[in-house]
């Protein structure tokens, strides 16, 4: 039986998230490393008793902006002065709770502990994943690959299609809804090419990186809590995404949760650098 031919597409955009829930960072090249995109969720704000913090509890971290230049991430947000974060200096070591896990990071100090509890309104800290430490993805998911990540949701890439936004929004088009932007969704890897939702097919995608070839494993649909319903310019909250993709979007292997974009792993290719307009092929998964 012959096998079905290779899905392209080519990569339209690409997103770094340096600080777990605030803005993202447009680039248009990034070195994949064993945890995904260079300094993608490399640091994380955590409460007084360390559990991490996101947009569900503090929609206004949507508004805090992050640059990367050279060897500093600069956070910007409206009213505050910005903040220069040193990729190579943190201070003391902490114990800090994301989802279920107690994982070791570095406190980043009193100067960036003062501004996030001065933009959000309550004590918060900031902290610097430890690289020693190895955090893996669910193995269920990733048929027992071992899988880094650093401060990310639980897998070290997050995938969505340029096809898949352009229905949603005819979706909220047809409800009288302003479009949305693929920001909401926070993805690292946007793909042009596909139809929509192809992306949830996927197996091995195969992108040349220079002289050799990156491979990422499509493993997970990304299940969506109410962060896509928060306007990434105002931090305003409005239900109607989650309201739109309700009705077309419910994933059965993910118990009815809402599904949108795909969760992938890193098969082969660390320290090549990722570029928009790369060629992707890949070969559709048959479960």
């Amino acid at each position: 039986m012959s096998q079905p031919p290779d899905v392209t597409a080519r990569i339209a955009r690409l997103f770094v998230y340096p600080v777990k829930s605030c803005a993202g960072v447009e680039v248009r090249e990034a070195q994949l490393t064993e945890t995904g995109l260079d300094l993608d969720r490399a640091w994380m704000v955590v409460d007084a008793a360390g559990e991490f913090v996101t947009q569900r509890e503090l929609p206004r971290m949507a508004l805090v902006r992050p640059q990367i230049r050279f060897s500093e991430v600069i956070l910007r947000a409206p009213g505050m002065l910005a903040l220069h974060l040193s990729v190579g200096t943190v201070e003391e070591p902490v114990r800090v709770r994301i989802w279920d896990e107690e994982v070791p990071a570095f406190d980043m100090g009193a100067v960036a502990a003062q501004w996030f509890t001065d933009l959000l309104g309550q004590p918060l800290r900031l902290v610097r994943f430890d690289p020693e430490h190895r955090r893996l993805s669910n193995t269920k998911w990733t048929q027992g690959a071992e899988a880094l990540n650093q401060f990310s949701d639980g897998y070290p890439v997050l995938l969505a299609g340029t096809a898949s936004l352009d229905l949603l929004n005819a979706r909220l088009a047809a409800k009288g809804q302003a479009a949305v932007g693929i920001e909401r969704f926070r993805p690292n890897i946007v793909l042009e090419g596909l139809e929509a939702h192809d992306e949830d097919r996927l197996d091995v995608l195969r992108i040349a990186a220079g002289e050799g070839e990156v491979r990422l494993r499509a493993v997970k649909p990304c299940s969506r809590c109410p962060i896509p319903d928060i306007d990434p310019a105002t931090a305003q909250v409005d239900p109607v995404v989650t309201d739109t993709l309700q009705g077309y979007r419910r994933s059965a292997v993910l118990d009815g949760a809402i599904a949108f974009g795909m969760n992938a792993i890193v098969v082969d290719g660390i320290d090549r650098t990722l570029r928009v307009g790369q060629a992707v092929a890949a070969g559709y998964r048959f479960d």
